[in-house]
Formats: C-alpha cells, sequence, structure tokens
C-alpha cells in the first residue's frame, strides 16, 4: 500500500536460553575497582597527611592557612592555634585550616 515505505515484519524470536548474571557482576566490580583507584585511595591518603601535618605543628612553627594568609604559630590550645600574621597582630584560627607548613625562615625572607 505505501509507495515510499517497505512494509516491516517481525523477525522470529531467537532461542533465548538463560542469561548469565556474570558479565553485569564483572562491570560492577571493574566500576567499584576504578574509583577506589582514582577517588577513594588518594582522597584518604590526602586526608591522612593533612591530619598528620597538623598534628606535627608546634609552637614557633611558619604556617599558610586557608585564605593564603601566612604566619608563626605562637601558641596552640586543643584544635585551635593563636598565629602572628605581624607585629602586634594575633589571630586565632582552627588548626584544620592550616594548607601547608613552611620552611624555617621563609617569612623572614619575604
Amino acid at each position: 500500500m505505501s509507495l515510499f515505505i517497505a512494509s516491516a515484519y517481525a523477525a522470529p524470536a531467537a532461542a533465548a536460553g538463560p542469561q548469565s548474571a556474570l558479565p553485569s557482576i564483572l562491570m560492577m566490580v571493574g566500576f567499584v575497582a576504578i574509583f577506589y583507584f582514582l577517588i577513594w585511595r588518594p582522597q584518604s591518603k590526602r586526608t591522612k597527611e593533612h591530619r598528620n601535618m597538623i598534628e606535627s605543628v608546634t609552637v614557633g612553627s611558619e604556617v599558610v592557612f586557608a585564605g593564603g594568609l601566612m604566619g608563626r604559630i605562637k601558641k596552640v590550645e586543643g584544635e585551635y592555634a593563636v598565629i602572628v600574621i605581624g607585629t602586634g597582630v594575633d589571630v586565632k584560627v582552627q588548626k584544620s585550616s592550616i594548607v601547608a607548613v613552611l620552611p624555617e625562615g621563609t617569612l623572614a625572607g619575604l
């Protein structure tokens, strides 16, 4: 009846046997392995290194904290540290906001 469209006929159903779940399970295991090695493991390593750095901070350490300010630690009070950022300018910050510990004498060279 149609001039331009060919008639479509349903193909006979192939003999469908029971499908194995093994390929799906292997794909899920592969995705979990990829996420573990590319996301979870590196992030946990960074967190552990940051925690060790925070614990190793002592009075007199020169640090950079979030926001880019640099200073020398004057006093450590539990989870907080008092940092001298200038002559007579003390700032109290959370120790978790410390981004890096500088080598001794860095602030004198700036």
